[in-house]
């Protein structure tokens, strides 16, 4: 009886902690053997416990819910659908299909970064971060099934060829300023979600596009022209608006070019085309009337591609309707099991059961269902002053001595400060994310009656809620391998800030 005990527990872990193939590079791979691996490799460790943990609150969530599912009479279920059903319609007259907006998502951008830098890794499997934790992994290692946000310890295990490399994010934003100048030509308001993706509205830039003078053709390098081998032909197009000259690439008149044309797919070509020629590293994209499928498309033809859903509300409806719910951004592991024990794995699954969910789920929640069963999102991609929030990015090996957390921390407000210097914004609400050696996570904040902008004003907040922290653990010391702000992205946060303005302004909205 036990063991039959301990395996479902083990098997209801499993769905937890097992690969997500989801995302690209992974596709075909052995899911059993890997995932056998990667219990394995976990039991015993700090990271199955959490994991555990986690498994067994939200295994509770899903009882109580199916509880109350059972208790659900046909009659409420009737009103649901009619008020789903309202609501559906209001949704639908707010569709809009008139803009271009495109999702850029730099490839495998940390590990590309090292690969460029020290050329002996590129035909190795190798991953950015720790053996605590993984940032990101290149595609050779993808195939073992190693990916972002996996103790690298199990990724060893999976791959023990594989090579580890420390972050450097002075190396990545620097990398990413370029590739941020670049999308500033096509939408001077774009907005980056991290330093490796961004969206932008192409809209105006298409109508400026179409009164272009005659096509100027660009020389290209070897390697470019390996990359972009079919040079597009034929009447219409733009010319490359390169501000080096001709003979600055190092080829001649009759060299290898590239032209150009004026439609979105050819306007985000030419995008990923100067981000290459700039940096040597590539970047997929998604275009699409609005974020959410835009984000979904760039997923599409990675590595290095780029896919367009047509403007139309048939094609949006027979994309999304066929979409697994963990494509889309901001359905994680937890709300894709509590789905499934539904019967609901794609949105048209959603479509579907969306009476029961608007029963079982929060409002903010059912509606946010609706909104993706329907294709919908925002087509708005807020400017810089409309941004509520900002933070910093840092995960590391294990910090217990104090005096090394709060230079971690500082360094953290100091980056903090100059990117709010960039985008001269100040905020009054201070968040800081930690996360101990058991994976444990905490989060505290504090709201300043003023408006702060400076690396001391915010290390002094965030000092004093990191030494709360601390003399919470005392007389043990706090051990921490994550030191952040709610994540804006993917990966965990840095120190996080929230409540903008425009300096220099005292005051917040």
């Amino acid at each position: 009886m036990e063991n039959g005990v301990g395996s479902t527990k083990e098997e209801n872990l499993l769905s937890r902690m097992a690969l997500n193939d989801n995302k690209a590079g992974m596709e075909g791979l052995d899911r059993d053997k890997i995932n056998r691996i990667i219990m394995e490799a976990s039991k015993g460790s700090r990271f199955y416990e959490n994991e555990l943990k986690k498994e067994q609150q939200v295994n509770q969530r899903i009882e109580k819910m199916m509880q109350q599912k059972t208790r659900l009479t046909e009659q409420q279920l009737q009103r649901a659908q009619a008020q789903v059903e309202k609501m559906a319609s209001e949704l639908e007259r707010s569709r809009d299909l008139s803009r271009a907006i495109v999702h850029v998502d730099m490839d495998a951008f940390y590990a590309a970064v090292e690969m460029r830098d020290s050329p002996e890794l590129k035909d190795k499997p190798m991953a950015v971060g720790s053996m605590s934790m993984l940032s990101t992994s290149n595609y050779h290692a993808r195939k073992y099934g190693v990916r972002a946000a996996m103790p690298g310890f199990i990724a060893k295990r999976l791959c023990p060829g594989l090579v580890i490399v420390p972050l450097n994010f002075d190396k990545y934003r620097a990398v990413s300023e370029e590739v941020r100048e670049i999308f500033a030509e096509y939408d001077p308001n774009f907005q980056p979600m991290s330093l490796d993706e961004a969206y932008l509205d192409f809209t105006a830039h298409l109508e400026q596009r179409q009164s272009w003078p005659d096509k100027r053709k660009k020389i290209i390098t070897a390697k470019q022209n390996q990359t972009f081998e079919n040079t597009v032909e034929g009447a219409d197009l733009s010319p490359v608006l390169f501000e080096d000259s001709l003979s600055s690439s190092g080829g001649d008149a009759g060299g290898p070019s590239e032209v150009f044309g004026t439609s979105v797919e050819e306007a985000v070509r030419e995008m990923r085309f100067r981000i290459e020629q700039k940096t040597t590293l590539t970047a997929s994209a998604g275009i699409a009337p609005n974020m959410m499928l835009a984000k979904v498309c760039s997923d599409k033809n990675k590595p290095n591609g780029q896919y367009r859903l047509p403007p139309t509300r048939e094609a949006v409806m027979d994309f999304t309707q066929k979409l697994p719910v963990r494509k889309v951004c901001g359905i994680g592991k937890v709300s894709e099991k509590m789905l499934n024990a539904l019967g609901i794995t794609t949105c048209s699954d959603l479509s579907q059961r969306m009476a029961l969910l608007s029963l079982l789920f929060s409002e903010t929640s059912w509606h946010h269902f609706l909104q993706i069963s329907l294709g919908l999102s925002s087509t708005h991609i807020p400017r810089h002053e409309e941004r509520k929030s900002m933070s910093t990015e840092r995960t590391f090996k294990e910090l217990s001595k104090p005096e090394e957390q709060f230079s971690l921390c500082r360094e953290l407000c100091e980056d903090l400060a100059d990117d709010l210097k960039k985008e001269a914004l100040k905020g009054k609400t201070v968040t800081l994310k930690l996360k101990n050696v058991n994976f444990e996570v905490k989060t505290k904040a504090q709201t300043l009656p003023y408006a702060v902008a400076t690396a001391e004003d915010i290390f002094a907040v965030a000092k004093e809620l990191l030494k709360m922290e601390i003399e919470s653990e005392s007389p043990q010391p706090l051990r921490l391998r994550l030191m952040g702000g709610p994540p804006r992205t993917r990966r965990p946060g840095g120190i996080f800030w929230r409540s903008t303005s425009r300096l220099p302004s005292f005051t917040s909205h």
